[in-house]
């Protein structure tokens, strides 16, 4: 049975400037925000739409060694993307099944809360380290390395 796990934070920055980093210019900007686990981002399959198809590549040292992901949600007009692991990454680690949805919503200019809905889903016991609490915490650091990205000029 799936369950979720919802979490929430205010980045200081724009809705727009960070919509753009999550859902369209990802494949080189989540190397950039992560270079101490991701190696590339490759795009498989799909335009970045519904059904596109990316491989996270990890550094060495990181095991598993990459994680396959599909776009299984995205709406441009209410700010939300969702990517499902179908290869690799937490299903290497006890999870059948793992999606991550982030919907963005404007709480001023330069202030977006990102609410964060984490669907899973195990057959067996799992690690510690991928119970939803602690994914959820790689989460919203992936979230603060992006505003930081996006605070220094770097979009």
């Amino acid at each position: 049975m799936v369950k979720e796990f919802n979490t929430q934070t205010e980045l200081s920055v724009r809705l727009e400037a960070l919509w753009a980093v999550l859902s369209k210019d990802f494949i080189t900007v989540v190397p950039k925000v992560l270079p101490h686990i991701v190696k590339d981002v490759q795009l498989i399959e799909g335009d970045g739409g519904v059904g596109t198809i990316l491989i996270f590549n990890f550094l060495p040292e990181v095991s598993p060694s990459y994680q396959r992901e599909e776009i299984t949600e995205f709406d441009e007009s209410s700010h939300e993307i969702g990517l499902q692991v179908i290869e690799g990454g937490y299903l290497s680690q006890g999870l059948s099944y793992y999606k991550t949805t982030f919907k963005l919503s404007e709480i001023e200019e330069d202030k977006t809360l990102v609410n964060v809905k984490i669907s899973y889903d195990h057959d067996s016991d799992i690690e510690e380290k991928v119970t939803p609490t602690k994914t959820s915490q790689s989460t919203l650091m992936y979230l603060r390395r992006l505003e930081r990205y996006l605070s220094n000029g770097s979009a």
